[in-house]
């Protein structure tokens, strides 16, 4: 009769005392060790390692069995739960001081020696072979603990929101196409030839018509998709919490998002987050950091020096000025022991975004030394230490151009610094709200005005006034939410008000026959009552990324994609039958 493989226990649930108990175990080999008469199997499943003892003398038939068992064979063994011999016990596993001593052991897959190793822990197995093998790679531990963290985090955001008095409320994954915003996957309809349905970049719409609907407070795990180009932190289906709620202001979002942020980070890894979260506007984070995202675990933050070098004989610095650019100098603390080759290395670092180079000043033991401080007089360099608060030890680097480079160029080396130089306390979470975005951005390739963010944002009340007259001066009440200089969300206050929706449509220079075809059911149902309502949409792929200390979002997907949108599992994308593209009636090139 065959041995059960239902297990009395996992293997990672035995310990001193459960010993002269008869259990069941199932799992996959994970090592084997042939000792001679003694053969020991560390038997694995997904709860962690059981010892396995086989001794000929006490049981012929399983040694023999086991001496055949080969690396990620999945067997299922009885055996009687005993001590392991004193001074054997492993004290980094929690069935370290037990061990099985195998009565009955069946065979139910043998399996061949996998192309990655599964039960070493060595980090070197190029990610191609990691991701074509994902199976096998889930196996070896580290990803599986990723996404156990990720069936916490998405338990207890549905939990959090459930005693909110919040409805999770599917929308739709075959959507109307609305050009404009991200690039969207298209499906094509054999029922309707010629027409295509678009895979969603969000549920905007969707979660905003449940406001007019009376919903109230929505909230949903939503896959989503975007065809754009790929880096560490993206795929082409990603995951968001979606949230929207009605008759609320942007401080109660903020509040009930806090509260997320902390049970998330209580429950997931044990760690405590204060709140509220600091908050700073989206102008400042552009004049102190050089962008919306910006990493505050670190010191460094740019500093603008305009008014001093006007004064200056510099003429890099007088030309830049000149010509509407600005000029910006950081401090690294302590950095006087950066050496002119390394200077050199952040000089040729910083091109790619457009800056010439870079000057700098430095203060040590033997004095001041700058490759600027010869066109500045005392005074003028005075006032530079006391502003930027230079002190004996540090490095100043300043850069010089055009304000959309200089800050882009200086983000980017600041954190390239920090890192180098491992500036940032070990295990420490910056949450960050970035506010007061701009409402429109100017396309100069175009020649026009668009949406930051996305046509149905509510400009700032104070500022609706300019909207006829300077609309790229007017704020939104939008708002980010960031991580350690990561953007793990954002949202905004929607408009309400027809009036005022048919001012930005006019403004983006929208026809009422491009609103018909792009927002035709969604304006109509604006005017049927439509509650004031915001929202908000959390990366979850990244929180889970910040939760689990990892900077590849891969590692937090079960079956991701490769950074060029690839399956090399499946082998997705794949061309398709003649057949299935007649019936799309669709013709190859």
């Amino acid at each position: 009769m065959a041995l059960d493989y239902k297990r009395s226990h996992t293997c990672g649930a035995l310990s001193a005392s459960d010993v002269g108990k008869t259990v069941n175990l199932s799992g996959w080999v994970h090592r084997r060790r042939d000792l001679g008469q003694l053969i020991f199997i560390d038997l694995r499943d997904r709860f962690g390692l059981t010892q396995l003892v086989f001794d000929p003398e006490r049981n012929k038939a399983t040694h023999e069995i086991a001496s055949r068992l080969r690396s990620e064979w999945v067997i299922t063994i009885r055996g009687e739960v005993r001590p392991r011999a004193p001074g054997m016990a492993n004290t980094k596993l929690a069935t370290g001081e037990i061990e099985i001593d195998v009565t009955e052991i069946e065979i139910l897959s043998a399996a061949k020696t996998p192309p990655i190793s599964v039960a070493d822990d060595t980090t070197d197995v190029q990610e191609e072979a990691r991701l074509k093998y994902r199976y096998l790679d889930i196996r070896r531990g580290p990803i599986a603990q990723k996404l156990a963290v990720r069936h916490r985090a998405m338990h207890t955001t549905r939990s959090y929101f459930d005693k909110l008095g919040f409805l999770e409320i599917t929308t739709p994954v075959l959507v109307k196409s609305t050009p404009g915003g991200a690039r969207n996957y298209l499906v094509p309809s054999r029922i309707y030839p010629g027409n295509f349905y678009a895979l969603p970049e969000s549920p905007q719409l969707f979660k905003q018509l449940l406001m007019v609907s009376g919903m109230d407070k929505y909230f949903q795990i939503a896959t989503c998709f975007r065809d754009e180009d790929m880096r560490a932190d993206r795929q082409p289906e990603f995951t968001q919490i979606d949230v929207e709620v009605s008759f609320c202001h942007p401080d109660d979002i903020i509040w009930i998002v806090e509260g997320l942020f902390v049970n998330l980070f209580r429950e997931c890894i044990g760690k405590f987050v204060k709140a509220p979260f600091i908050r700073m506007t989206y102008a400042d984070c552009m004049e102190y950091y050089g962008t919306d995202r910006p990493d505050l675990r670190f010191g460094m933050s740019l500093i603008r020096i305009d008014d001093i070098a006007k004064h200056s004989t510099f003429k890099v610095f007088l030309d830049t000025l000149a010509s509407g650019g600005c000029i910006k100098a950081l401090n690294v603390k302590k950095g006087s022991d950066i050496s002119r080759r390394q200077i050199d290395a952040y000089i040729e670092f910083v091109k790619p975004f457009g800056l010439g180079g870079l000057a700098w000043l430095k203060v040590t033991d033997e004095g001041t030394s700058s490759s600027f401080g010869k066109f500045f007089t005392e005074d003028q360099l005075k006032e530079i230490t006391s502003r930027l608060e230079i002190e004996k030890g540090d490095l100043v680097l300043v850069a010089a151009g055009p304000e959309a480079r200089v800050n882009q160029g200086l983000d980017q080396l600041r954190r390239h610094i920090a890192q180098e130089r491992k500036m940032t306390p070990e295990g420490e979470l910056s949450f960050l709200w970035v506010t007061d975005f701009p409402l429109f951005r100017y396309n100069a390739e175009e020649g026009r005005i668009e949406s930051e963010h996305h046509a149905f944002t509510a400009p700032h009340p104070d500022d609706i006034h300019l909207l006829d007259t300077d609309p790229l001066k007017v704020r939104a009440l939008a708002y980010d939410i960031v991580l350690n200089g990561y953007e793990v969300g954002g949202g905004s206050q929607r408009i309400h008000n027809s009036e005022l929706q048919e001012k930005i449509f006019h403004i983006l220079k929208l026809s009422p026959d491009e609103i018909k075809e792009k927002f035709g059911f969604f304006v109509e149902a604006l005017q049927y009552g439509t509650p004031p309502h915001l929202g908000i949409a959390l990366g979850l792929d990244r929180i889970i990324m910040l939760l689990t200390g990892t900077d590849n979002i891969r590692d937090v997907i079960a079956f991701p994609k490769t950074a060029k949108a690839t399956d090399l599992m499946t082998g997705a994308p794949a061309p398709v039958t003649e057949h299935q593209l007649a019936e799309l009636q669709i013709r190859r090139k």
